[in-house]
Formats: C-alpha cells, structure tokens, sequence
C-alpha cells in the first residue's frame, strides 16, 4: 500500500519542493477554515437565532393572551410589523419536516436554535430565493407562519477574510518557491554536469548556491580532474610504451625480411605482427577514445557509413532496420570503433552480420546480431572482462582476439552513460549485442 502511495509523489526536484510547500499552506488553510471559521460562524448563528426566537416567544405570548380571537390577530399584525416579522395565518396544513439546502451548514444550526428555544415550531422552511427564513408556530388563533429575512438569523459568511487568506497563501507560497528555486538551481546544475560528465561531455560548471551546494561541487571538480588526469597519464605512459616497443619491433620485422624465405622466418615474422597487434589493441584499450569531444550526430548516417566500410573490407555485413530518427550528441570515433569490434566479431565467429538501430527520446540502442555459437548465458559478463578469452577459437595464433574487444565496447559505452548487452539472436541463431548510450 505504502509502495503505491509512494508512486504518486513528484520524483523531480523541484516538484517535491512544491509538494514541501503547498501541503502545509493547503492544511494550514483547511484547519483555520473548518476548526476555526466554521465553529465562530455557527456560535454567531446561534446567538442571533436566539435573540429572534425571544422576539416569536414574545409575540405568541401577546396572541396566547388576547382576549378574542380578532383582538389576537390584530395584536400579531401590529408586534409582527414592529419587529421585522410576515406573519399570517396558515390556511393549509403543512407537509412533511424541515426544509433545507444539503450544504446550508448555517441552516441546521438555525433549525435546531429555533427548536431548542420555541417549543411552538412546527416546520422551519429555510428559503434562498429570497433569502428568507418562514416558521410554521402553533397558537391560541392555530397555526401561523412567521417569515423573517436570513440575514437577521445567519451571521454573513466571511467571505472578504478566507478570499484574503487564500491570496496571500498563494503569493506567500510563490515567494518561498522562487527563494527555494533558487537554492535548488545549483543542485540541478551540478546533477546535470555530472550526468553529462558520465556520458563522456565536459561542460563548464562553477559552484554556486549555498555552502554545502558549493563543497559538493568542488569535490566534484576536484574528482573530475583527477579522471582526467589519470585518464591523460594512462595514455601518455602507454603511448610512450608503444613507441619504445615499436621501435625494437620494427628492426625485428626488417632484419627477418632480409633473412632468407622460410618456414622458421614466416613463424618469426607471423609473431613479430602479434606483438604488434599486442601493443595496437593495449593502447586502444587504455586510451578508450575517452579524450575525444562529443558533438551531434546522426546515427544513421554513422551507422550506414560503419556497414559500407565492413562491406569494403570484404565484410558479410548487412544493414537492418534504422527505427527512429535525429541527432544523438556521441564521440562518433568511439562509437564507431565499438560497432566495428561487434562486427568483427560477428564475421569471425560466425558467417555474417546484421546491424540494426532503434532510436528512443531516452536511448540509442544499435543492434550487431550473428549467426556463431554464441555467448553462454553464464559466460556474457566474463567475456567482457578485459583480456579474457573464452576458448581456444579466440586464441590470438588461431585468428581470435586478444580479449580486449568486447571490453573496449562496454567501455565506450559506459563513457557514453550507457552499457553493452550481450544475448541470444533469434533471428539468426547466435550472438545479439545491443550497443546502448543514453541520449
């Protein structure tokens, strides 16, 4: 029950601000109106029908007391006419109880006033077109019926005082907003920069709002530096590895191209290019494409452009349904080394591949499906774990990887805030890999 309750509340900021504000104005609001209001109004009410019922009790007492019947019709006339009061004689018997509007709360505290203190009434017909009140009395003559204005009965309703306190609660609660607004401005910056920082954007903050708003935000700058940094040493150290490994491998290559043609210098030659291949795919894997701006694209054209330059390179690649279409803000080098490694991957593995996309107002999910053995259910996230190889047809001397491929892509994607998913295709019987990133 509490979980469902829970559904209703505002998940944004700003709108639990507002639900923070309003509840107590509204309750504050209903408590003065009803506990308050309500009861001084129908204490008014009482004590005005009170001081009418004094004045029926005085005139039915003048007629009880009248010595003939035409002396007590004139002695009502003449006390009704002083008073305020309609009366005249009933002709016809009254039917059915007291009369009443369902929300005249005022009503029922003046029906039961008038009971209470004119033991004679018989019917009270409270009418609002005119607002008028008409008392059916018992006396010494028979019935009669006594008509008085509402107002004489009723206190007037407060209606200037609650229009009052509903304007300023209103104003009072916009001013408070807009102050809490501005409090609440810095924290969705911050959220805004550190989710963009997620997905691989560096945009340009600078802490503001309130003390501790401000100490959030410069540890948050503090740590972003220190990813960059780590970011830029990684890839400056294993740079400068790569050039010095490069150097000593290429003499390597040009003193075995020198020597004669054999089996043996086939091997050595066929191992000096693994090394090399070693050393391409560490600096890859390091380096992450992760320096690279972001800017829009549209990824249609960079996915069309991905499966034109696999089918160049003798690729069995095929391109499937492009749903959606728009700019996606992406690092497009990242992204289409990502999609690169899955197609390889597939045309290793398998025969062919499909590429598909499918672009949502939240995500970009591009599809790269096989015909291989597959992936294991229980064997996905080891096999993006970086330097893991599966089984032996991945060993790098019989064509496979070095194991980092699939983790290049998953990294790619998590700088993207999004992530790789790993499953079966059902369209063609081996691997679905759902490339993800977050719009």
């Amino acid at each position: 029950m509490f979980r469902k309750i829970k559904t209703l509340f505002p998940r944004s900021l700003y709108g639990r601000a507002a639900l923070i504000l309003i509840v107590p104005v509204v309750t504050i609001q209903l408590v003065v109106s009803i506990t308050f209001l309500q009861r001084h109004y129908e204490r008014v009410t009482q004590q005005l029908t009170g001081g009418v019922a004094i004045e029926m009790r005085y005139l039915l007492a003048q007629i009880d007391s009248a010595a003939s019947p035409q002396l007590a019709q004139a002695r009502m006339h003449q006390i009704a006419d002083a008073m305020g009061f309609g009366a005249m004689i009933a002709t016809e018997p009254a039917e059915g109880g007291d009369q009443r509007e369902l929300l005249d709360l005022a009503g029922k505290a003046v029906i039961t006033t008038l009971r209470a203190e004119v033991p004679q009434v018989q019917r009270v017909e409270l009418l609002n077109e005119p607002r008028r009140v008409r008392v059916l009395l018992t006396s010494a003559i028979g019935p009669i019926w006594l008509e008085v204005d509402r107002g004489r009965l009723t206190a007037t309703n407060p209606h200037q005082l609650l229009v009052l306190m509903i304007l300023t609660s209103i104003l009072m609660t916009l001013i408070a907003y807009q102050f809490l607004r501005n409090q609440l401005r810095p924290i969705k910056r911050l959220a805004d920069v550190a989710t963009a920082f997620g997905k691989g954007q560096n945009k340009p903050y600078r802490p503001r709002g309130a003390l501790e708003v401000r100490s959030a935000g410069k540890a948050f700058l503090d740590m972003r530096a220190r990813i960059e940094r780590q970011i830029e040493q990684r890839t400056l150290m294993l740079s400068g590895i790569s050039h010095d490994l490069r150097t000593p491998l290429t003499r390597l290559r040009l003193g075995l191209s020198m020597l004669p043609e054999d089996d043996e210098t086939e091997a050595l030659l066929s191992d000096v290019g693994d090394m090399q291949r070693l050393i391409d795919e560490f600096l890859s894997f390091a380096r992450g494409d992760a320096m690279e701006a972001a800017e829009e694209t549209d990824p249609r054209d960079l996915i069309g452009r991905i499966v034109d330059n696999g089918v160049r390179a003798g690729q069995d690649v095929t391109l499937a349904e492009l749903r959606g279409s728009g700019n996606v803000m992406l690092r497009p080098a990242a992204v289409t080394r990502a999609v690169e490694n899955l197609i390889g991957n597939a045309v290793r593995y398998g025969t062919r591949a499909i590429v598909g996309m499918d672009l949502t107002e939240e995500t970009l999910r591009i599809v790269v499906e096989d015909d291989g053995p597959g992936i294991a259910k229980e064997l996905r996230e080891e096999a993006m774990t970086p330097f893991t190889r599966l089984d032996s047809a991945r060993d790098p001397n019989r064509g496979g990887g070095v194991g980092l491929g699939l983790a290049i892509t998953q990294d790619i994607a998590r700088s993207h805030g999004g992530r790789l998913n790993l499953g079966h295709s059902k369209s063609l019987g081996g691997l679905r890999a759902e490339f993800v990133i977050a719009r």
